[in-house]
């Protein structure tokens, strides 16, 4: 991620989806060959309350700069789901904007080569449908992350910023995935990576793990998601980063409630090899009060006992709320958020960046940051 300041079939696609039902990981397979094609563009402001002389909100890794308005993300897309009668697809997605400097890079380790231009792609794969029993979806290249709830874009979320664990998790990968539904309600994934962070260049052995996805119900999905491998210069098996993932969901048409919980360690090749820890957990509740309008409360914790993901000793408790208006006319659709979040920091190294500078290039630090987002994204999605 980087930190600033311091960081498959129609019967299971639904289950594979971001919070806002934007298709992920695997794109349900169509009858008919169909292209899809769009752009967005997606802009913001972020007041924060503190007014830090830096316009940072630390440790964030997409929505980190405050107190003036900025384009966040603007991408375009064109895209084939695989299906039984054009059994290879494709995507292409080329972005830009403020949180393409810093997500997907680490804050641990050097930067891919080649990093300038691949920080400007999206999900960009092909993928294939194998003719293997129910249908084997094979993807090759760069594909949304199977860890986490949130997607990389605002436009696919119920609240415009993401919550500590979705920045702090890869929202990419880059390397190969194979999907298969041995049921209408249970799908499993094997996937290997680049490495944890997909513009990171840690060392040369990939990072690989598992996805099971069961539909208990029709409203009710459970996601368990693994990732190990290593992230440091030394490869060596004691010094992996392991991950385990957690996703409950229970989805009706007007209220959507989730609980995630992810848990991660890592012995870090240093003086003492010191053993980190780190956990974080979501509860997201969202509610459609109308055609056009909808309202989410996001409450959340993030414990960085060592300090190894966020930069710094802490444990930040947060609560976001927002509310949102979407207006569509055909392809087109514009969605303004008013949203107010307040992060609480507490440890060690604990807080955010406050008012001027007390020293050159040093701000100080408070425990408490409130932050007023206005956002604003601008859709086109279509098909041929």
């Amino acid at each position: 991620m980087g930190v600033p300041g311091a960081q498959s079939q129609d019967a299971t696609a639904a289950m594979l989806t971001s919070p806002n039902g934007q298709s992920e990981q695997q794109p349900a397979h169509t009858p008919d060959p169909v292209w899809f094609y769009g752009a967005f563009i997606d802009a913001a402001y972020l007041l924060d309350f503190n007014h830090p002389a830096n316009d940072l909100f630390r440790s964030r890794g997409t929505a980190y700069k405050v107190d003036y308005p900025l384009v966040n993300m603007a991408a375009a897309y064109i895209r084939k789901p695989p299906s039984e009668s054009s059994r290879w697809g494709m995507e292409l997605t080329a972005q830009g904007g403020q949180d393409s400097r810093v997500f997907g890079f680490s804050a641990t380790a050097p930067n891919l080569s080649g990093f300038q231009g691949l920080r400007h792609l999206g999900p960009t794969d092909v993928s294939y449908l194998a003719p293997v029993g129910k249908g084997l979806t094979i993807q090759g290249g760069i594909f949304p992350s199977f860890i986490g709830y949130d997607s990389l874009y605002a436009k696919d979320n119920f609240n415009y910023t993401r919550p500590w664990g979705a920045d702090l998790t890869p929202y990419l990968m880059m390397g190969v995935n194979a999907s298969y539904p041995f049921t209408g309600k249970f799908t499993g994934t094997f996937f290997v990576a680049n490495g944890y962070w997909h513009l990171a260049d840690a060392n040369h052995v990939p990072s690989w793990g598992g996805q099971i996805a069961y539909k208990a119900t029709s409203y009710t999905t459970l996601k368990e998601t693994v990732l190990v491998g290593p992230h440091q210069s030394d490869t060596g098996f004691e010094f992996w980063r392991f991950l385990w993932d957690s996703i409950l969901e229970w989805k009706t048409e007007r209220l959507t409630t989730a609980f995630e919980y992810h848990v991660g360690t890592e012995k870090v090749a240093a003086t003492g090899q010191p053993c980190a820890l780190w956990m974080s957990a979501q509860l997201p509740v969202h509610y459609v009060i109308s055609k056009r309008w909808s309202a989410t409360v996001r409450p959340e914790v993030y414990w960085d006992r060592d300090g190894r993901l966020t930069g710094f000793r802490q444990t930040v408790k947060a609560n976001t709320t927002t509310l949102e208006y979407r207006a569509p006319y055909r392809d087109f659709a514009a969605t303004f958020r008013l949203e107010h979040r307040i992060d609480d920091s507490r440890g060690p190294q604990g807080g955010f960046f406050r008012g001027a500078e007390i020293a050159p290039g040093m701000v100080g630090l408070t425990p408490t940051q409130k932050l007023l987002v206005l956002g604003l994204i601008i859709t086109f999605d279509s098909h041929l």
